[in-house]
């Protein structure tokens, strides 16, 4: 159960549209005078709510236009295997999301990267890091919808639909 009311949720979705917002934007957007406004903030980053502030940087533009989901299986399945099996993905850099999931996958990596050379640089030093029993990528031919924002008109927050 979350604490959030209808300022608190439209604080989080104008930071999530943008994050640059001054505290003076941000509380003529969401209807609440500046102190008010800034407490809150205060308030849902120290409850944990806000995790950070960060800048979308556009893929195409810097040079790492190839998205690759890879799926990968295997035969271990204990705790310290995982520990270890966590660790070495979450170093490489390439590695946008890591997922443990259920059914016939057991994680699931969102890579990024340069090209078809520079994936088989990443596939590599991803089979050096553990046994895999299996590893099958899928490469984005086209990204149709990208977003960090979470739907929070979602949350009934107590306030009729």
């Amino acid at each position: 159960m979350n604490s959030l009311d209808k300022f608190d949720c439209a604080i989080l979705a104008a930071l999530q549209a943008d994050a640059t917002l001054s505290i003076s934007g941000l509380s003529d957007k969401v209807g609440l005078s500046s102190t008010p406004c800034w407490k809150r903030v205060k308030r849902l980053e120290e409850e944990g709510y806000i995790e950070s502030r960060v800048t979308v940087v556009n893929r195409q533009k810097v040079g790492l236009p190839v998205t690759v989901f890879v799926s990968l299986r295997t035969t271990e399945h204990d705790e310290k295997w995982l520990e270890r099996f966590a660790a070495a993905v979450v170093a490489l850099p390439e590695v946008l999301e890591f997922h443990r999931m259920s059914g016939d996958v057991d994680y699931l990596l969102k890579v990024v990267t340069t090209d078809i050379a520079g994936y088989d640089r990443f596939y590599k030093k991803l089979i050096k890091t553990a046994q895999l029993s299996g590893v099958s990528s899928a490469f984005s031919m086209e990204q149709i919808k990208c977003t960090s924002a979470l739907p929070l008109e979602l949350i009934a927050h107590g306030l009729p639909a």
